[in-house]
């Protein structure tokens, strides 16, 4: 828990690696705006390379602060969910925003909205034996901060279906099974293991990621023409960089290539 001066989100810089902490569990009014400013602000950085959201203590994000939440209910039930609009959908925007990997390090329960942040993200390294689950059907509500888009993206609507209808939790063994996590490591290791992956990212070709997260971005609503051309556009942008000329000089002399991200 977070004190009123403590910031609820922090942030750490390495080597190009920027990462973001969440200090607790809930999502707050304040994590809600700290974390997407913070999103903003890597976005604008040219100098980031790569980015770990994690969470901290045994938890990553359970979703709602639901004491903040019947505060606002008992206000005034009619406007107590304007925030879904004004408060998560810009932070769910921001971070699909991010134009270099992001990797969410899992180290403990992931649920609601909280899936919804780590779906969005590019890779997941999670905490063995960590719990996740949508939980929003269990309180009354769909869902938000795009899950249920990518749940289907990532599972297919059946599935996503029977998760969102039936808010049973499962383990991070399961979300390996599904492919909605990547790598599965001791709960000790969850921050060290995101980073070295977000460490291996920024020494790649930063613009080439890019490219590959907008055309995957796309791919679920785009019809094949225009996957074509966009697939055309963004690699005629990419054979101008330094990175391509870079690669390909490596190759034929037969060294490692050296990225620097232009």
């Amino acid at each position: 828990m977070t004190s009123t001066t403590d910031p609820a989100v922090t942030r750490t810089d390495a080597d190009g690696v920027v990462t973001l902490t969440l200090q607790s569990p809930g999502l707050s009014r304040r994590s809600r705006t700290e974390l997407t400013d913070a999103l903003r602000a890597v976005a604008a950085d040219g100098d980031v390379r790569a980015v770990v959201l994690t969470g901290s203590g045994r938890a990553f994000c359970v979703g709602q602060d639901l004491a903040e939440h019947v505060e606002a209910l008992r206000a005034d039930p009619t406007t107590a969910m304007d925030v879904v609009a004004d408060s998560y959908n810009p932070m769910a925007l921001a971070l699909a925003a991010v134009p270099v990997p992001v990797v969410v390090g899992v180290n403990g329960a992931c649920v609601g909205a909280g899936l919804g942040l780590a779906l969005a993200g590019d890779l997941r390294v999670a905490a063995a034996g960590a719990k996740f689950g949508t939980a929003f059907t269990g309180i009354g509500l769909s869902s938000d901060s795009g899950l249920a888009a990518r749940l289907v993206h990532a599972l297919g609507t059946s599935r996503a279906t029977e998760l969102l209808l039936l808010p049973e939790p499962f383990s991070s063994e399961t979300a390996l099974q599904w492919g909605l996590v990547h790598r599965v490591v001791d709960p000790a290791a969850v921050l060290a293991e995101a980073q070295a992956l977000a460490g291996r990212l920024a020494q790649g070709p930063t613009a080439a990621y890019w490219a590959v997260k907008a055309v995957l971005a796309a791919a679920a609503t785009d019809s094949l023409e225009s996957s074509l051309a966009r697939e055309a556009r963004l690699q005629a942008e990419l054979g101008r960089t330094a990175d391509h000329r870079e690669a390909v000089e490596a190759f034929l002399a037969k060294r490692v290539p050296s990225f620097t991200g232009r």
